[in-house]
This record gives structure tokens, sequence and C-alpha cells, in this order.
């Protein structure tokens, strides 16, 4: 599938809103969010994500079959000043076996933890000045990752406007691969980072939740941003409707076409 020309959206691809939300209004418009997403929001009133932490296990099959069950989970950090997390919104799939993807070509140091097993966080930098997070999938040896490409802010937003540095419209906070990693303070440090699943959270950890918020029952689908490898692979899903998804956006002829993530000019 050829991509679309720059500057033009793909039927169903999100738009852009005439104006930016308030923090936590963005599932109003998701259908399948309703009084799941209200509940969600009314509980993060309080210093801690609420919602139950997924297992290893959960993570344990094809990237291309857990990112779209990710949409509307929660992911969450607790960093030296507290607790931040967002809801996925935006995610992509990436897999060994086809060349837009960091593990493709063979294991190697930078991508060793996408050999590993399922439930660790692997991140990579890019561009010499970003970061951006993938949660590992699929059984050990398969080298297969979800790209977390956007959220919606939802708690610990003063934490994420100074990471992000400060005066930062909220609608901007996460929506972004590069965005999201920086608001959520995820960088090198936590490359290899086990999800944590128990009760049990310190300083460091990185947790996946499920607050029961169900994903959409007919997710946006499309290609992944800034690739120009396997771009026929419609391997990128968004919740529709969405203030808080990043625009699509072709990848460019040359240079950076080989990723486990965004590479192109939305990486930020």
């Amino acid at each position: 599938m050829s991509e679309p020309t720059p500057g033009r959206r793909r039927a169903g691809d999100p738009g852009q809103p005439a104006r930016a939300p308030r923090p936590g209004a963005g599932e109003r418009d998701v259908a399948e969010s309703g009084k799941h997403g209200a509940n969600a929001r009314r509980k993060t009133a309080g210093g801690a994500p609420p919602g139950k932490a997924l297992a290893a296990a959960w993570f344990g099959g094809r990237s291309d079959e857990v990112a779209p069950r990710l949409l509307n989970k929660v992911v969450a950090t607790r960093r030296e000043d507290g607790w931040r997390w967002a809801r996925i919104v935006e995610v992509e799939a990436y897999a060994s076996h086809e060349p837009a993807s960091h593990s493709y070509g063979g294991r190697r140091a930078r991508n060793a933890v996408m050999y590993g097993p399922p439930g660790y966080v692997y991140v990579y930098f890019t561009y010499g000045m970003h970061w951006c997070a993938n949660l590992v999938t699929s059984p050990p040896g398969s080298a297969q990752a979800v790209l977390l490409r956007a959220g919606e802010p939802l708690g610990g937003l003063e934490a994420m406007t100074r990471a992000r540095g400060g005066h930062v419209p909220v609608r901007q906070l996460c929506r972004g691969p590069a965005r999201l990693a920086q608001a959520l303070g995820l960088t090198g440090e936590d490359n290899g980072r086990r999800l944590t699943a128990g009760s049990r959270r310190p300083v460091g950890s990185v947790v996946v939740l499920d607050d029961g918020t169900p994903p959409p029952s007919a997710p946006g689908v499309g290609p992944r941003v800034g690739i120009t490898k396997a771009v026929e692979l419609l391997w990128r899903w968004w919740v529709p409707a969405s203030p808080w998804v990043s625009p699509f956006r072709p990848g460019r002829g040359g240079g950076n076409s080989s990723s486990s993530g965004a590479v192109g000019p939305d990486v930020v």
C-alpha cells in the first residue's frame, strides 16, 4: 500500500479538534468509554493511579494482537516527585520479521531487551535528543514490542508539565511518543525494566493498569508514522475521536528507515 502524500489524511485518521480539551475530557467523545471513563476520572483525584496491574503473561501474544488491546489501558510511572499516569490512546506494533523494527536483522546490544521475555520496557534514543518507550510482547526470542505513541494525561499533570519544560498546553503533554515518554519520565534508565505487577510499587516502577475502561470495539487502524519500510502493514491503532491522538505523517525518503517506533517528523 502506498503512503499518503504529506498534508493529506487517510480516511479515518484522527482530525484536528477546534479547541484543546481539558484534562480527562477526551474520552467523552469515545463511545466505548462511557461510564467507565467517567468513573475512572473521578477516581484519579488521589495520589496513585487506580486499576488492576497487568501481569507479564498479559503481554505474551503477538505485538499486533497486544497493541489494540492496550488502547484505553493506563500507563503509570512512579518517579521521585510522585506518580504520573496517562490513558493509552495510540500504539504501534513492531516485530523482527519486518524491516521497520529495531529487532530486524538479529539481536544486538541496542535491541537486546526486545529479545527477552514479555512485560518489560524497551526504551530507545532517537534524533540524539528524544526517548521513546515500548512494551515487549510475545515469547522470549520473538523480538516484538508495542510503541506507546500517545496518551491522555490523567494524573501527575504538574510533574508532567515540569518534565516537558513547563508552559506546555495540556493537549500536547503526551501527544506523540517522545512527548509521552518525557512526560512520564521514561529514559534509558528504564530500558529493560520489568513492569510492576504486584502491590509493592517503589520509586522507579512502571505499571500498566486496567481501570475498567474497555478498548474501543472498532479502533482506528492505519500505517505507522514516520517509516519508509513495511509501510503496507497497518500496525498503528488509535482511539477514534480522541483529541489526544497524534497526527499521521508518512516517512521521509532515505535516512531514518529502520526503527522500533516513530522516526518521522512527528516523533515529538
